[in-house]
């Protein structure tokens, strides 16, 4: 897909018609709708000696992997997930619609919202590239706040869900069909970039995301994501007791992999550790202005996979990362 400049024209002229029309992509969605967040185990995955286990499980039948820790390349990666969303994006929005809002700007499990955070800063009147963007609840938000909003995912199945909700909600957000480290946009044509649990998760280069948004933005511009707390990398995916006994290595780069009968992977999810994160900012050239590890609020007893109220009493399940282009 060429690049492309960001105007209004160009925008309604390169519209996504990925509901009908699969194209390229971008590693997306947000907040795991499968309840397996970051890699799988809940408390019964436990072992005896409540360290649990590095091998990957087995199916029924004992043949194959049913899910692991495993080295993947970005193609993998990328054709797993793409696969996954479009066939889940339907049960997702089923499951989480009523929270994230068919018009809202959701950060994370625990409910917090860009109309309170203000992590993004004005937007009225900027151009901001939602990356990976599933639903795009988020860019409905941000175009009613004055923005002129570009919304990419990876899957066709997430852009069709946009779509519909595009029509039943009278707030049309342009929708592009883009790999999120091969972002359809010229060099410094936007002014903010924003993932509410987009692509971010779900690259095994992250790395090269961070320089591609880089390249993106303009001096000055704005780039923040949240994704999953690289500690609960080390727990299992339970949100109640079970979900506060170490596991897994934190420094296990390995992505956490689920595979079909036949070895295939499925879906995947990429952990990188606090200081990966950092050092991947500071090498794409931007600068880190905050970390946000949102706690959970008192009377939010909403549980979404490994994130309820018992265990985030205790530790963070979200990090939100604030980044800006120098100039």
């Amino acid at each position: 897909m060429a690049a492309v400049n960001i105007s209004t024209s160009e925008i309604d002229a390169r519209e996504n018609d990925s509901a009908e029309h699969g194209e390229q992509g971008s590693d997306s969605d947000r907040l795991d709708s499968d309840g397996l967040g970051s890699h799988g185990l809940d408390g019964d995955g436990l072992d005896g000696d409540g360290l649990g286990g590095d091998e990957p499980s087995t199916d029924e039948q004992g043949a194959r992997p049913a899910y692991g820790y495993t080295e993947i390349d970005s193609a993998g990666a990328r054709a797993a997930n793409r696969h996954y969303w479009d066939s889940e994006a339907p049960s997702y929005y089923a499951e989480h619609g009523d929270f994230l809002g068919d018009v809202d700007f959701c950060w994370s499990p625990e409910g917090l919202r860009e109309s309170e955070a203000r992590l993004l800063g004005d937007v009225a009147g900027r151009v901001v590239l939602e990356v990976g963007c599933g639903g795009a609840q988020c860019s409905r938000w941000l175009a009613g706040q004055g923005a002129t909003v570009v919304a990419t995912d990876l899957s066709a199945g997430q852009l069709a869900q946009a779509r519909a909700l595009n029509d039943r909600t009278g707030v049309s957000v342009p929708l592009f069909q883009a790999d999120a480290i091969t972002l359809p946009v010229r060099s410094e044509s936007v002014d903010i970039a924003c993932s509410a649990f987009g692509a971010v998760p779900f690259v095994t280069d992250s790395a090269a995301l961070m320089r591609e948004v880089a390249r993106a933005l303009r001096p000055g511009g704005r780039w923040v994501f949240s994704t999953t707390h690289p500690f609960v990398w080390c727990l299992p995916d339970a949100p109640d007791a079970n979900g506060l006994v170490v596991f897994h290595s934190y420094f296990d780069r390995r992505a956490y992999t689920e595979h079909s009968e036949t070895g295939e992977p499925t879906y995947i999810e990429a952990h990188r550790t606090m200081g990966d994160r950092v050092r991947e900012i500071i090498a794409a050239g931007l600068v880190l202005l905050d970390v946000i590890e949102p706690e959970w609020p008192e009377g939010h007893n909403r549980v979404w996979g490994q994130w309820g109220p018992l265990r985030g009493q205790f530790v963070p399940s979200t990090s939100i990362f604030v980044t800006a282009k120098p100039g």
